[in-house]
């Protein structure tokens, strides 16, 4: 299919128009994500939205503490929007510091309400300077996500700054978690609106997952993607537990010609419990011909998605049933090719780092194994 036809598919579907002008740049693991996102706020005038679900103690978080704390302290609008359940390692001098500097640091959802409430997080990571420059991606504020990515101690992801009429759906997205925490307060001061020039050539939707019962635009864009491949889909996912529909999607797709390669996270997986959930699917996927990879360099943290050389879904979403029903998320669908091709490059270089799981040992895998994936399996629509 074309671009175009991609686009209006999705947009019809979705609802959700996309946005042209658009420049977008992939930045690869933490030497290159960490300083362009640090060198923006620094450039920053008149104000930062900031919203992510990690964020640790560590060198990392205090590089961005002090950023966010001289940017208040020159007069710039610095808003930081913690989740409360996955940012609460931060310190209380961090936040002490944060606060005494006039930045408005606001916790998501309380861990004390009711467990309804503690379940449904955001996983959302977005970073807005001056109203003009987004970020947004897979990488939380903490050591394991700095450097290069090439050893156990530096996680593999990838983030992606992003300048045009797109930042204004990442804005919205931020508003949309924000404004449970008190009055929007619009200010002229600060609040600007600024027109978005035409930079680059990206087209780009912003597809806003919110927690909710049901399957969410997420999970709509990634069946919409996967049912109308022709060629091939490569997906790499730090959480692999997909409801019994995406299995479904994925072997259709293959028994129809489309050559499906699935890269998740090997012996550094940084959570074997949910690596075990995901594993129990493993069977019928290998039986249908999908190609599954366990990446053995360092944990993969990454969350991307392409289609054909033509479309790409990259963001904050997992392949798992957290990101599909319980949890914000926000993605951006990439219709661009040249973006595209850089993220399945990188795809075909970190397959140089994975083992193959081949379909006669896995058939031949022992007890233990079973039992485990059986026992995870139970729980397997909660994580």
């Amino acid at each position: 299919m074309s671009e175009t036809t991609w686009r209006r598919r999705l947009e019809g579907l979705l609802g959700v128009p996309a946005t042209d002008g658009n420049t977008v740049t992939v930045l690869r693991n933490g030497d290159e994500i960490f300083p362009a996102m640090l060198e923006a706020i620094g450039n920053d005038s008149r104000s930062i939205d900031f919203l992510t679900f990690v964020f640790w103690r560590g060198e990392i978080t205090d590089r961005f503490v002090s950023a966010f704390c001289e940017r208040a302290e020159a007069g710039v609008r610095v808003r930081v929007l913690l989740d409360a359940l996955g940012s609460r390692h931060i310190t209380p001098e961090q936040l002490e510091a944060m606060q005494r500097s006039g930045c408005d640091v606001r916790w998501f959802r309380a861990i004390d309400s009711p467990l309804r409430r503690a379940n449904h997080r955001t996983h959302r990571k977005i970073l807005l300077c001056d109203e003009v420059i987004g970020f947004t991606g897979g990488v939380g504020i903490a050591q394991e996500w700095t450097g290069s990515g090439d050893g156990p101690d530096s996680w593999r992801d990838t983030h992606f700054r992003v300048v045009g009429p797109a930042v204004d759906g990442l804005r919205g997205a931020f508003v949309d978690n924000w404004v449970e925490t008190g009055p929007l307060q619009v200010d002229a001061l600060f609040d600007h609106f600024p027109p978005h020039d035409v930079t680059g050539k990206s087209a780009i939707q912003v597809i806003a997952g919110a927690a909710e019962a049901g399957g969410n635009d997420i999970a709509i864009m990634l069946e919409v993607l996967i049912s109308s491949a022709h060629d091939h889909v490569r997906i790499t996912s730090a959480y692999f537990n997909p409801d019994d529909e995406l299995p479904a999607l994925l072997i259709a797709a293959s028994n129809r010609g489309v050559k499906i390669e699935v890269l998740l996270p090997g012996q550094y997986a940084d959570k074997r419990f949910v690596q075990i959930v995901g594993e129990a699917r493993y069977g019928e996927l290998l039986d249908e011909g999908i190609s599954i990879r366990m990446y053995n360099r360092t944990m993969l943290h990454a969350k991307i998605l392409t289609v054909d050389g033509q479309v790409a879904s990259v963001g904050s979403a997992n392949i798992n049933q957290r990101s599909f029903q319980y949890d914000e998320e926000v993605n951006l669908v990439i219709f661009d090719p040249e973006v595209v091709a850089v993220l399945d490059d990188h795809f075909a270089d970190d397959l140089e780092a994975s083992k193959v799981v081949d379909p006669s040992w896995w058939a031949e895998r022992g007890v233990v194994q079973r039992a485990a994936e059986r026992a995870a399996s139970v729980i397997s629509d909660l994580i």
